[in-house]
C-alpha cells in the first residue's frame, strides 16, 4: 500500500493535517495507536487563532453546544480574590470537550477521503530511496511523507534522533470535568504559589478544571481533591458537584526537538516541542502548524518530501514557536515570583486596556 501522507497520531494535530492534506486531493492515512475518540488531559480552551482555524477546516459547525461553550475573556484570580480580566480579541474563544473536538475533526477528515485506522501504532519506520516505510501490527505501508503527531512524549521523535533535553523545573498537569453550568464567560486562572487552576467552560452543563504545578509543589499523593484544596474559593464553588469525567494527568510538560524535519519525516503538534500549557495556546499552535504543512504538501511531495523540501515548514513553525515560547517562559517566570505576580495583577486590574493589549500581543 502506498500513500502520499501517513500521519502517526489521531489527536487534534494529526486530524487537522489529515483534513488539509485530503482537501488537496492527497491520499492520506491516520494511524492511531488507541481507539477513537482519544481523550487526554487538556485545558480544552481554543483561543481566537485556533477558533479561526477550526472554522476554516469546516469543523466548527460539527461541534454540539452540549460539548462547547464560548468565552470572551481571560481572568486571573489571586489568593485574596482580587482579579484582573482582559477581553479577548475578535469573537473570543471556545471551550470544547476534547473527545467532541476529536470526533468532529475525524468526521471531517473521513468526509474528505482520509483513512483513519485505530489500534494501529507505528512499530518501526525507515526511509528508502523513494518512500518512508511504515510498519504497523497489521501491515506495512509506504508513504512519501510520514508525519509524527504522536504527542508530548512522541516515541517517533525519539526514534528519529530529534529529541532534545528540556532544562529547568518539571511541570505536570491534571484535568477533571464537573457537571454544572459555566458561571462566567471567562477562562479563569486561579493562582497560588507553585500552581495554577484553569477553569474553562466546556459545554452547556460542564466546566473543565486543569491543574498545573511544579514538581515538588503538590501534596502527595497527588489528586484532584488535594490540588483543589489549594484553591479555597474554587473548592467552595465545586463542593458537592458531581464529576463529569475521569481525572487524567500529563507531564512533564516541557519537551523539545532538535529539528522538526528529516528525510520524508516531520514532527507536528506537541511532538514538535512544548513549553507549557500556561498560555492556553497549545491547540491553536497545533492547528496553525497543520495548516502551514498542509499548504506546503503539494510542492514538497513533488520533490519527494526531501528534507530540503520541508525546510519552509520548519522555518515558519519555529518562527511561531519562538513567539509562543517567549510568552510561555515569561508567564512562567512571573508565576514563580508570587510577590511580583501579585503586584502586576493588581496593576492590570485597574488598567484593563493594558491587559487586553498584552493578551492580544501574546496570542498567535
Amino acid at each position: 500500500m502506498k500513500v502520499d501522507v501517513a500521519i502517526a497520531g489521531g489527536g487534534p494535530a494529526g486530524l487537522a493535517l489529515a483534513i488539509h492534506a485530503a482537501k488537496r486531493g492527497l491520499s492520506t492515512i491516520v494511524l492511531e495507536r488507541r481507539a477513537w475518540p482519544v481523550d487526554k488531559a487538556c485545558g480544552e480552551g481554543l483561543m481566537p487563532a485556533g477558533l479561526g482555524q477550526l472554522e476554516s477546516m469546516g469543523v466548527l459547525g460539527r461541534v454540539s453546544p452540549a460539548d462547547s461553550a464560548p468565552f470572551e475573556s481571560i481572568r486571573y484570580v489571586q489568593e485574596d480574590g482580587s482579579f484582573a480580566e482582559a477581553r479577548l480579541p475578535g469573537r473570543g474563544g471556545l471551550g470544547i470537550r476534547r473527545v467532541a473536538l476529536v470526533e468532529a475533526l475525524a468526521a471531517r477528515a473521513r468526509e474528505l477521503g482520509a483513512q483513519l485506522k485505530s489500534h494501529s501504532p507505528v512499530l518501526r519506520c525507515w526511509p528508502t530511496s523513494s518512500a518512508m516505510v511504515v510498519e504497523t501490527p497489521f501491515n506495512t505501508l509506504e508513504a512519501t511523507l510520514l508525519v509524527a503527531a504522536d504527542g508530548l512524549m512522541s516515541p517517533l521523535r525519539r526514534a528519529a534522533g530529534l529529541e532534545r533535553a528540556s532544562p529547568g523545573p518539571r511541570r505536570f498537569g491534571l484535568r477533571q470535568h464537573f457537571r454544572l453550568a459555566p458561571w462566567s464567560r471567562a477562562v479563569e486562572i486561579h493562582l497560588t504559589t507553585g500552581a495554577e487552576a484553569y477553569v474553562t467552560p466546556a459545554g452547556a452543563e460542564r466546566v473543565g478544571v486543569a491543574f498545573l504545578w511544579e514538581e515538588g509543589r503538590a501534596t502527595k499523593p497527588v489528586s484532584v481533591q488535594s490540588l483543589l484544596h489549594r484553591f479555597p474559593a474554587l473548592e467552595h464553588r465545586l463542593k458537592g458537584v458531581d464529576p463529569d469525567s475521569s481525572a487524567r494527568g500529563v507531564g512533564p510538560l516541557a519537551q523539545a526537538a532538535r529539528e522538526l524535519i528529516s528525510e520524508r519525516f516531520a514532527l507536528l503538534g506537541d511532538a514538535a516541542g512544548y513549553v507549557d500549557a500556561i498560555t492556553g495556546e497549545g491547540l491553536s499552535l497545533a492547528f496553525v502548524a497543520a495548516a502551514t504543512l498542509g499548504a506546503l504538501l503539494p510542492a514538497a511531495l513533488k520533490q519527494e518530501a526531501t528534507r530540503q523540501a520541508l525546510v519552509p515548514y520548519e522555518r515558519e513553525c519555529m518562527r511561531r514557536f519562538r513567539h509562543y515560547a517567549l510568552v510561555a517562559r515569561s508567564v512562567l517566570a512571573l508565576a514563580r515570583r508570587p510577590a511580583l505576580r501579585r503586584r502586576l495583577v493588581r496593576h492590570l486590574s485597574v488598567h484593563p486596556r493594558l491587559f487586553e493589549r498584552l493578551v492580544a500581543w501574546c496570542s498567535l
